[in-house]
């Protein structure tokens, strides 16, 4: 499963930094940081559409997916393009913007062409750094799937009760409470109790409970109406906590638009 990259605004900033730093060393080697200016910022557009249709388009629909040959003749394809749109931003600045002509760009094409090919470098060092932190994110999102589906393979809770392991399902269970040194865990039909923390109990359960109040976790499959500061469970009403109402309130209005 692909997870869509949250630092696209960071990818952006490392374009920024590398426009500056550019700038600063080909101003010098041309004496004019005004033509180093142009010149990098009419690349930039090129190198920065390359790098993300690299990064959001190709790694994952085709990399992450597993399609490798489409990735690599789309890849390939990207890149002869890539290079086409320098190759006319290079001509475009010898005969418009530095005012010379085709007789003279065999002796003075060198430097630019090495600022397209150093821009083009950059490309890959960000985008393989980018697609290196993706693959690391989806590592994880797979490694927590992977963690619940083993809850999930535990369809009980086991507890002690009375000196005894009891297993209840997580389908009768309507919700926990704390009190004081103990819980509680009431069902559809009956109550138990166990000398447990509530805190270590919610890491033991699937994601279907929630955690509303620092004295309640509730089994979200049997809410029936919620509201800001309540939640209706079964025919039990139950208070949200303060600091659990902005995380409870996009939890579950997620689970009721999917």
């Amino acid at each position: 499963m692909y997870k869509k990259p949250k630092n696209i605004h960071l990818h952006i900033a490392y374009w920024i930094f590398a426009l500056l730093v550019l700038i600063r060393l080909y101003g010098f080697s041309w004496e004019s940081k005004t033509n180093a200016f142009y010149f990098v910022s009419m690349l930039l557009p090129i190198v920065m559409g390359t790098s993300y249709c690299f990064n959001y388009v190709l790694v994952p629909r085709f990399y992450l997916t597993k399609r490798y040959a489409r990735f690599a003749f789309y890849t390939f394809c990207t890149a002869i393009i890539s290079v086409y749109l320098e190759f006319l931003v290079l001509l475009f600045t010898y005969v418009y913007l530095v005012n010379l002509n085709y007789q003279s760009l065999g002796s003075d094409v060198a430097q630019p062409m090495l600022l397209a090919v150093v821009l083009y470098l950059l490309v890959f060092v960000g985008s393989f750094l980018l697609m290196f932190n993706q693959i690391n994110e989806n590592q994880q999102v797979i490694q927590q799937l992977l963690e619940e589906k083993e809850k999930m393979k535990k369809s009980f809770l086991k507890i002690m009760s009375n000196r005894k392991m009891t297993k209840i399902a997580y389908d009768d269970i309507v919700y926990i409470e704390s009190l004081s040194d103990y819980i509680k865990v009431i069902t559809s039909n009956k109550e138990i109790t166990s000398k447990e923390k509530i805190s270590r109990l919610s890491e033991r359960l699937p994601d279907t409970f929630l955690r509303i109040h620092r004295s309640f976790i509730i089994n979200t499959d049997r809410i029936k109406e919620h509201s800001l500061d309540e939640v209706l469970v079964d025919d039990i009403r139950l208070n949200i906590g303060r600091s659990y109402r902005k995380e409870v309130k996009e939890l579950l209005n997620n689970n009721a638009s999917n």
